[in-house]
This record gives structure tokens, sequence and C-alpha cells, in this order.
């Protein structure tokens, strides 16, 4: 997701705002990773197959896109732009000031993983997490509560901290997830320059940064302990809230801890496989289609 700029521009780029909304809106195509891969990390005993079995119980092919609606949907459809307004403002105040642009570039991709989190995706997140982990068997024929109503729930028993719950380990998670995709993917796109003998000036094809976009995307998916941490978090599943050991209080060092003593290494990484596949999606969506659909925007 490279910040584009006009010669001589000064400030914000406005069509890369809109151009960050529209992407991450295409990026909510990939909602079914988005569902397996947190049934998995709030639900470490299940295998890949069980997950999708569990999911596939909640409604077919709609359990796959549980959260979608409303939360996914507000969520894309304003994370992007704050990113690239954020991450663009960091960027011209850093090259301003001589740091060097690869650095300028990352710095701002992290800063605006953090903003997206604290200003829009706190909420949206931690509900569509809900939504997804929460038990809907109808109990003697009584029927789930509906989205909203859950949210109306959260609220009045816990305000604003029980739907922003876990923002902190969000905000951790979009840092890191940024930084390190915008990084990894800049790295490959300069081996992919090497490899092919082009300067750093000259522009790769499609399937050159499509492939430099899925490399990043793939690699930046380390952090996946910190994203079992979040599911951890945020869940409202049956079993979570059983189990003694659970704190009462979560923060991040404890679910931690909790998960650790629980499942292991292994548990941190629950999830990660269809991460990788939402990780790439996402990353190619955001890095390499959107220089596209910036150029249509301007008309070019």
């Amino acid at each position: 997701m490279a910040i584009q700029k006009e010669p001589g521009q000064k400030g914000v780029n406005w069509s890369n705002i809109a151009v960050g909304a529209i992407m991450n809106m295409v990026t909510t195509l990939g909602q079914p990773l988005e569902v397996l891969k947190t049934q998995m990390a709030a639900n470490r005993s299940q295998s890949m197959w069980q997950a999708c079995k569990t999911v596939w119980s909640r409604g077919g092919v709609v359990g796959f896109y549980q959260g979608l609606i409303p939360w996914a949907w507000i969520e894309a459809s304003t994370k992007g732009g704050v990113l690239m307004f954020t991450a663009s403002e960091v960027e011209t105040g850093t090259l301003a000031m001589g740091v060097n642009p690869a650095f300028a570039g990352l710095l701002g991709g992290m800063t605006g993983g953090i903003a997206q989190a604290y200003a829009t995706m706190g909420f949206t997140t931690c509900m569509k997490t809900a939504e997804i982990t929460r038990h809907k068997t109808a109990a003697a024929g009584v029927k789930p509560p509906s989205t909203w109503a859950l949210f109306a729930e959260i609220y009045r028993k816990e305000g604003l901290a029980g739907v922003n719950k876990g923002v902190n380990a969000v905000a951790v998670r979009q840092c890191t997830n940024w930084g390190s995709r915008m990084g990894f993917a800049r790295l490959a796109e300069s081996s992919i320059r090497k490899i092919r003998g082009k300067k750093n000036d000259e522009k790769l094809g499609a399937m050159d940064k499509i492939i430099a976009s899925s490399v990043g995307g793939a690699l930046a998916t380390w952090n996946q302990p910190i994203e079992v941490i979040r599911v951890e978090m945020q869940s409202m599943a049956k079993n979570a809230a059983a189990s003694v050991n659970r704190p009462a209080k979560l923060t991040i060092w404890s679910t931690f801890s909790y998960i650790y003593k629980e499942n292991g290494i292994k548990g941190l990484y629950r999830g990660v496989t269809p991460r990788i596949g939402l990780g790439i999606w996402q990353t190619v969506c955001m890095v390499s289609l959107a220089d596209y659909v910036k150029a249509w925007v301007k008309g070019e």
C-alpha cells in the first residue's frame, strides 16, 4: 500500500482515502477465511476439518459469512481511509526530516495500522469476533438474539470498554501487520527487480507485483500469536467462558500466559493456515491492485 503522491503535492492525496475504502471493501470477499481463522483461534482443539464442519453447521455457506454484515463492512469501509490518511501524513513528515524513504513508508504503515485500530476497528472487530464465536443454537425454541441485540447487551453490561474489548491487541496486530506486509512486499519487489535486471525506478509487471504482495502477505503472519490473543480476548465461545483457568480480567500478557499454559506454542499459532490465505488476499488487494484503482480514479 505504497502512498502515491503527485509531483509537488502537499498534504493528503484525497483519492487515496477513497481508494483505501474501496479496496478494503473488496478484501471482505475473503470473509470465509476470516471466519475459519477466528473459529480455529477461539477453539484451539479443533482441526481445520472440524472447524469447517462447525462453521457449516451454522447455516451452510451462510455460516462462512458470519460477521460480514454489518460489522466487517463498517470496519472495511472506514479503516482503509484512516490507514492511508495517517500513513500519508506520517510519511510526508518523516521525509521532510530527511528520513530514508523506505523507512518512512514502513513507519507510515505501522502508524496507520495503530490509528485505524483505535479510530475504527475497536468495536467493529470486537463485535465481528463476538458474532462469529457466540453460541447460536436455539435453546428450547428460543431464537438467538440478533447482532444488534448482542451489541446493545454488551454495551449495557460493560459500556464502551465492553464493545472495544481487545482493542490494544488489535492495535498491536495492525501495527505489525502493515509494517510487515509493506516491508516484506517491498523487499520482494527489490529481489524481483534484481533477478530481472531492472532498475529501482522501473515498474514491475502485474504478475510480479502480485507475487511480491503474496510473499509479503504470507510472511506477515509471523504475528499469529497476537491474533490468537486478540480472538481469545474478544471470544464469546462457551468453552472459553467455562474455563476455570481463564483470567477474569484479560490483558494481552495474561491472555498469552493462559493460552500458552492451556495449549502450548501450537495453540498460539492456531488458525495460521487460513490466515496465510487471507493475508495474501488482503496484501494483493491493498498493495498491488490498489495501484490500478488509483490510476482509474485519476482517469489515467
